[in-house]
């Protein structure tokens, strides 16, 4: 799980995965972290794109979930395990769903 610890204060002591200056203009700093927050000062975070300072960012999905940190928009540089281990779950059944829906 991704969260983000805003603070003007020192480096949180977790794995930081991404840096960059607050984007509300309050001139704290942005750490994306994983692992455990504690009484941290934690912003929610919601799917989407949260770009960094030098055109990289980080791609959030599954609501903080999954996270791929990127340099450029279309390359990935490291990515959660949770990303593989759904990709490598055995599908239960293919449907043909043209066939169950019109018969051919």
């Amino acid at each position: 799980m991704m969260f983000i610890v805003r603070t003007d204060g020192p480096r949180p002591d977790l794995a930081v995965k991404m840096v960059r200056r607050a984007t509300d203009g309050s001139g704290k700093t942005d750490y994306f972290c994983v692992g455990d927050a504690g009484n941290l000062p934690v912003v929610p975070i919601h799917d989407g794109w949260y770009a960094d300072d030098t055109g990289g960012g980080v791609a959030i999905f599954g609501q903080g979930k999954f996270w791929e940190v990127r340099d450029t928009p279309f390359s990935i540089v490291e990515a959660d395990n949770g990303v593989a281990e759904k990709a490598a779950q055995p599908v239960a059944e293919i449907v043909n769903v043209r066939g169950a829906i019109f018969g051919v």
